[in-house]
């Protein structure tokens, strides 16, 4: 396994920037690879030590889970750090609202979250998705209810939709165009694709988020993508914003 740091940085035509001495980290969706993770931040720990700012933030884009193989490790890993990590904020995904949905009793949905990442779930947890369809609904969500411990459960709950500092947004999939930050619905900024990705508006602020897979970061003149596909490409990544000043920070097994 190596680690990989990109040194590049870059200014979009607009400059965006974050107040002085705030520095923000973003994490893209870390879909149950705690191992990447677990590189990532002793990655991340070593610039916040070697060169610290009075007001640090690591944010997490949310998808914490499913699709990878350890959902679990990496809820208690968030679980942890939340305790010590006073400038961690975790954003909600569609996958964490899917899963919270089907344990607030929308067993309709259970097929298929299973098929949507929710199987490498549920077996990080010690269950099997032959197991659960094989009882009824109501059954299989009570043993979901009881394989997932409440702390991580109080963790997804508690996740947020939107961080705002400086010229800089953060979501989990993106913003409806047209619409004010303070009008967004949960609905687009867990799930929306088009019209956001193709779009060349002006937001008033430069969007970071992840839920769309690119090979690399996507850096366009009104958003940032930082979702790398880590449960299938192996490469974890993460944004550093410092200033006006960006760079990329990034794992690969």
């Amino acid at each position: 396994m190596k680690l990989l740091s990109s040194l590049f940085r870059s200014r979009s035509p607009r400059a965006f920037a974050l107040p002085p001495d705030v520095r923000a980290i973003a994490v893209g969706d870390v879909h149950g690879r705690r191992d990447l993770l677990v590189r990532l931040l002793n990655e991340i720990d070593a610039l916040r030590t070697a060169d610290p700012r009075r007001d640090d933030h690591l944010v997490f884009l949310g998808d914490l889970i499913d699709r990878g193989p350890d959902s679990r490790g990496v809820l208690d890993l968030l679980v942890a750090r939340r305790a010590s990590d006073p400038g961690l904020t975790i954003l909600a995904g569609n996958h964490e609202e899917m899963l919270l949905a089907i344990l607030d009793g929308a067993s309709e949905h259970l097929g298929e979250w299973l098929r949507f990442g929710g199987q490498e779930c549920i077996e990080s947890y010690g269950l099997s998705a032959a197991d659960l369809m094989a009882t009824t609904p109501e059954e299989a969500v009570e043993r979901l209810r009881d394989a997932i411990p409440e702390p991580h459960v109080a963790l997804m709950r508690e996740m947020r939709d939107t961080v705002a500092l400086g010229d800089y947004l953060f979501v989990h999939a993106g913003i409806r165009p047209g619409v004010a930050i303070e009008d967004q619905q949960a609905q687009d900024l867990r799930w929306i694709r088009a019209p956001f990705l193709t779009s060349r508006a002006d937001h008033g602020v430069m969007v970071v988020h992840g839920h769309s897979i690119s090979e690399a970061p996507e850096e366009r003149p009104n958003r940032i993508g930082i979702d790398t596909g880590a449960y299938a490409s192996g490469r974890l990544t993460a944004l550093c914003i410092d200033g006006d000043a960006r760079r990329f920070l990034a794992v690969s097994s």
